[in-house]
């Protein structure tokens, strides 16, 4: 039965948005699986919609959380004397004047996102319980009901903070399909067995015994070995610790450990991952290390860099001859290409 959204989120300037105006965008990076593209996200997600409508089959969209304060990136290095020190930058800037702004400006994004997306692909939105039952309204809107597939709540343990309430340790990640009469992709993942489960049954699989009328009588175990219990919408992932060596110094860093699982569920080998908000380039790292091809979007020419040296980590090779010794700037010219024969990146 289709179900449909008659519910509109609505605001006082919400018919003021303007539609983006499409422009012609070149890759600031490239290789031939992993493209990283500098500029206003909307303005690239238009024009990527306009030219690789339905190529995409996971977008990933992280945007600020609307914190309230401007967020900074720590560059850790050493004097001539081997001191430690930090330099800041800005990285991005999570001030706003009321959630309506906020609101405008995640919509667009979302409209841009969704024309990427092939019949069978997903959107994954990660926000907090703070605006994650408004961004859900709008996904309704957008999507429809009928394309809500998860509700994925990340949890994590952090330093305690001194508040009269519960302690907040968990995101929000809204993943919604294109197509309601297509079946997405979607790869089943397992996690560990319970311990009760095991020391009744062990690590076999279990098959149901019923009886004669219908009703189930009793279970029994099988010679095949049970991969596990199918992974639930609740996943307990550390976040990335201060001493970790996959962390780059950018703010709000999310695990690969959390992307690992989105990509290896949602995409298959070669499938095409967008992601608007790039910062540290975690989920472009994972699809290196999984064999996805992806481009990442980030306005920030500090977030080009750090991705661009950690995909170098990974053995990403970047051809920056057209571009002289100075790192590539986003400028007009012809439109991004992301065809290509698709290798695993090592």
């Amino acid at each position: 039965m289709s179900v449909q959204a008659n519910i509109r989120l609505s605001w006082s300037t919400r018919d003021e948005i303007r539609p983006v105006i499409p422009g012609e965008f070149v890759p600031a990076l490239g290789s031939s699986n992993l493209q990283l593209i500098e500029g206003n996200n909307a303005d690239v997600l238009s024009t990527l919609g306009r030219l690789h409508a339905g190529k995409a089959t996971l977008v990933y969209l992280d945007p600020p959380f609307f914190t309230g304060r401007q967020h900074l990136l720590v560059r850790r290095s050493r004097d001539c004397e081997g001191r430690p020190e930090r330099t800041l930058s800005r990285a991005f800037d999570d001030r706003w004047d009321n959630l309506e702004q906020y609101l405008e400006s995640i919509w667009p994004r979302l409209v841009g996102a969704r024309e990427l997306l092939c019949d069978t692909g997903s959107l994954v939105l990660h926000v907090d319980p703070k605006t994650s039952h408004y961004a859900k309204i709008l996904l309704d809107e957008l999507f429809g009901m009928e394309c809500f597939a998860s509700e994925i709540i990340w949890r994590y343990r952090r330093w305690p903070s001194k508040t009269p309430n519960f302690q907040r340790v968990h995101d929000v990640l809204l993943r919604y399909t294109k197509t309601p009469t297509k079946s997405p992709v979607f790869n089943q993942l397992f996690e560990p067995l319970a311990a009760s489960t095991q020391a009744t049954w062990g690590s076999r699989k279990q098959r149901a015994v019923f009886d004669d009328t219908g009703r189930r009588a009793r279970s029994s175990t099988t010679a095949e070995s049970s991969p596990g219990a199918p992974l639930g919408d609740v996943w307990d992932i550390g976040i990335v610790a201060p001493v970790a060596r996959e962390r780059t110094g950018y703010p709000t860093q999310k695990p690969e450990a959390l992307l690992e699982r989105l990509l290896s569920a949602l995409t298959n080998p070669a499938d095409l991952v967008v992601d608007p908000y790039m910062g540290s380039g975690t989920t472009l790292a994972v699809a290196a290390r999984l064999g996805r091809r992806a481009i990442g979007i980030d306005q920030n020419p500090d977030a080009i860099q750090v991705t661009r040296e950690r995909l170098e980590t990974l053995g990403v090779n970047f051809d920056l001859s057209r571009f002289g010794t100075k790192s590539p700037t986003l400028r007009k010219t012809k439109p991004l290409s992301v065809s290509g024969a698709p290798r695993r990146v090592a």
